[in-house]
């Protein structure tokens, strides 16, 4: 299909108006006319167009009043501003507001294509890093963050004050799996440096010589291999946000360096003697206690203080139990899209275990938990024995009933009912056989036979996949 680019010609003198119209059709733009302000603005508002052609002189305002109101709708039109009465000052104005370009009358036609052409090629520049910046929000950013807990609303508030700060020191401390990265990404994404790079790097993944010259960058013939020069992620993220991953475990030569351009803002390249200043936000992460690193002389204690600005602590899962079912209608929800799956939800049951479980590889290990089952299953409701074997031997509902009766006491008939054989008994046969025993006389009905073993419906079917009963 045939996609006109949009062009609004703002003009009160008609016969100039009729005149670009024409020559711009012909050219295959589509062309909306406007000759006061006021009508231009009403059409901007209703169908934002790719390019706008300004006169500067109109009967209610001037062209850089309209443009004023743009840039204040937070668009991305470009503009170019048309006048007979062309000055320095309208035209240094008209380029901080964000014209392309200022052109005279009467209008040369040839020159006027050329510079919409430009024109319309920042526009679409200018769209499609919004849309980039928009898909980047939307995959990395705070939205992602999930739960309701206090702890993950402190978390939330430290994120968007730090975004909206001009912060460029973070520390950010948790346990392997809280989403450390996350969050330094939900960091970036939301700032105003979005635009700018997202460098990653952990700094358990190279050894010191090597990180130094990723982060700092390298002169030719530093070392043997320098065949030339190569910029760092400090140089390569300028305007933008570098992540520390793992800070805790670098060593001490390098942590010094670090410390130099936090401080200073500038640092040399390997081999190098110039300083260079770049504006960068540093986040920095661990899973490691600098504090107590930093008491016995394993880590800077000047760095750590350095790093230590704006503190933002993850907490491990199991302390914010509540969270996991919304991280869990969350991950559903993205890998039935990735899947193309339709598991509707997960049962009452299945979700208890979840909840019990203590996860110690955090939220990654249950997002990896929730990929797999949705992958391997495709029933619409994801029940007990659909979950991983790790973790229904870990949450085994029935294992605290089974230990004793209530008060401590056996059961008035149990004495009864067992008699352990001398030559001793398979504990496991005895399951067995009591649960085979109890749904066999409720015909399989699964709530009546957990009744009569006195266990949860969700402890006999944990033993039920365990006996292969299922």
């Amino acid at each position: 299909m045939d996609i006109r680019e949009k062009i609004l010609i703002l003009e009160d003198e008609k016969l100039l108006r009729m005149t670009l119209r024409k020559r711009l059709e012909d050219q295959r733009y589509d062309v909306v006319e406007a000759e006061t302000g006021a009508a231009a603005l009403e059409a901007i508002r209703e169908d934002e167009p790719d390019l706008l052609l300004l006169d500067y002189r109109l009967p209610d305002m001037t062209g850089i009043d309209v443009l004023r109101h743009v840039r204040d709708l937070h668009l991305d039109t470009s503009a170019i501003l048309l006048t007979a009465f062309a000055s320095v000052g309208s035209a240094v104005e008209a380029m901080k507001l964000g014209a392309h370009d200022y052109i005279d009358k009467p209008v040369d036609f040839d020159a006027l294509l050329a510079t919409i052409a430009k024109a319309l090629e920042t526009t679409r520049l200018r769209r499609e890093v919004r849309r980039h910046r928009s898909e980047m929000q939307r995959l990395y950013g705070i939205t992602n963050i999930v739960g309701h807990s206090k702890a993950i609303e402190q978390v939330l508030f430290k994120i968007r004050k730090v975004a909206d700060s001009a912060a460029t020191t973070v520390l950010v401390r948790g346990e392997s799996g809280t989403g450390k990265d996350v969050v330094a990404k939900s960091i970036h994404y939301l700032s105003s440096r979005a635009d700018k790079p997202f460098m990653n790097i952990t700094c358990t993944a190279l050894t010191e010589s090597l990180l130094e010259s990723e982060m700092f960058g390298h002169e030719r013939g530093a070392f043997t291999d320098a065949k030339g020069l190569k910029k760092g992620l400090l140089e390569t993220a300028a305007g933008g946000t570098v992540f520390l991953d793992e800070i805790g475990d670098m060593g001490a030569q390098l942590q010094s360096k670090v410390l130099r351009f936090l401080e200073d803002k500038t640092f040399k390249r390997v081999g190098g003697s110039a300083d260079i200043r770049v504006d960068v936000r540093v986040i920095a992460a661990t899973n490691r206690d600098l504090e107590k690193l930093a008491s016995t002389g394993a880590f800077r204690e000047d760095l750590y203080y350095r790093l230590k600005v704006v503190p933002i602590d993850l907490p491990p899962l199991r302390d914010r139990r509540e969270d996991i079912p919304d991280l869990v209608e969350h991950f559903l929800d993205q890998f039935n899209k990735e899947f193309k799956k339709k598991i509707r939800r997960v049962t009452d049951e299945a979700m208890a275990c979840l909840v019990r479980y203590d996860w110690p590889g955090n939220v990654r290990e249950l997002r990896n938990v929730i990929e797999r089952v949705t992958i391997l299953e495709d029933h619409e409701d994801l029940d007990v024995p659909d979950l991983p074997e790790e973790i229904l031997r870990a949450t085994d509902p029935g294992a605290d009933e089974e230990a004793e009766a209530p008060g401590g006491a056996p059961s008035a008939g149990a004495a009864q009912l067992v008699r352990l054989p001398e030559e001793g008994v398979s504990f496991r046969d005895v399951q067995y056989e009591l649960v085979r025993q109890a749904l066999e006389r409720t015909g399989g009905n699964q709530t009546k036979a957990a009744q009569l073993l006195r266990i949860s419906r969700d402890a006999l079917r944990y033993k039920m996949r365990s006996f292969g009963l299922g």
